[in-house]
């Protein structure tokens, strides 16, 4: 059951879905609270422009900072910088993809704020980008904690001619500490050195419990980790004994699967680290209420820029 605090800021989000004034408003009051600062210096001396003769806000809801002496909107510094989209329909995709278990695809959200397929899709890119880390978290997960792989992309074809298969199918390695956070990584292939390498950017080896599947490629980690290294043998249909499990990340892949299937239907491997970002995003914000998760995701936006060229360019996650 919705409680009235929930109640009332989803009424908020609904209203600055629909107002360009109340959009501004709102992603100010997300984003900087009672304290509205520059974007490029950081000072806290700064004020609104208003009109002199009505005393009513700049048409572009700009600011002024005193100790820069530059102009600034809630766009600048963010994923919302040099776009032409209205705010309010910024709002609202931000809302679908924080509201969306599954995730909202672009078209749907063409359909729904009445833009280009094209406008739509950088939007949900730079929704997307926002959602990941600035850079890589230094943080490492610690406690218990689970690893597995999996396969993102469509189902094996068969050459003919050659009677040979191939499979477009791109590995995904995960890893999440349980009532904890979940990280993914988009490898190019899965090996042992991969795994290992993998590991030691996410998980801390002090203190650390490692549980994954039978795969012999986790059997070199059976001393590195101080808690140990379990298994569970899912070749026999054992995927519970005891604590020891791999459904957690099973779990986590499951939605990511899902919202592959059932809302992006195609997702290329250039972009499949943005995906992913989503997908972690809404996961370890999961205790989180939407409009919670909505704030967390505009503070997220914060300092991030995507450009068309980087858009179009290599994934580097």
């Amino acid at each position: 059951m919705t409680s009235k605090s929930e109640h009332d800021a989803l009424e908020v989000v609904r209203l600055a879905a629909q107002s360009e004034d109340r959009a501004v408003e709102f992603l100010e009051a997300s984003r900087w609270g009672d304290s509205p600062a520059c974007p490029r210096c950081g000072s806290v001396g700064v004020y609104m422009v208003k009109d002199a003769k009505t005393g009513a806000r700049n048409k572009d809801y700009r600011w002024r900072c005193r100790d820069c002496d530059r102009f600034f909107t809630v766009r600048t510094g963010s994923v919302l910088e040099e776009t032409r989209i209205p705010l309010h329909k910024w709002v609202h995709a931000l809302w679908r993809s924080c509201a969306s278990k599954k995730g909202v695809s672009a078209l749907q959200i063409k359909r729904e704020i009445d833009v280009s397929y094209e406008s739509a899709l950088f939007l949900m890119h730079r929704i997307r980008f926002a959602m990941g880390p600035v850079e890589p978290d230094k943080s490492k997960l610690k406690g218990t904690v689970e690893a597995d792989e999996t396969y993102v992309g469509g189902k094996p074809r068969f050459d003919a001619y050659h009677r040979e298969k191939w499979s477009s199918k791109t590995p995904v390695f995960g890893v999440v500490q349980r009532d904890g956070e979940v990280r993914y990584e988009v490898l190019t292939k899965v090996n042992s050195k991969n795994l290992r390498a993998a590991l030691d950017r996410h998980v801390q080896r002090n203190g650390t419990r490692l549980m994954t599947d039978q795969s012999p490629l986790y059997k070199a980690f059976d001393k590195t980790y101080e808690g140990g290294h379990d298994t569970v043998n899912h070749s026999v249909h054992e995927y519970v004994r005891g604590d020891v499990s791999s459904n957690t990340i099973e779990s986590c892949f499951a939605l990511i699967k899902r919202g592959i299937y059932g809302t992006f239907h195609s997702v290329s491997d250039k972009h499949l680290h943005r995906y992913l970002s989503e997908f972690s995003f809404r996961w370890n914000t999961r205790k989180a209420d939407d409009a919670t998760r909505l704030t967390s995701a505009i503070k997220a936006a914060d300092g991030k820029r995507l450009t068309y060229s980087d858009q179009l360019g290599k994934r580097t996650a």
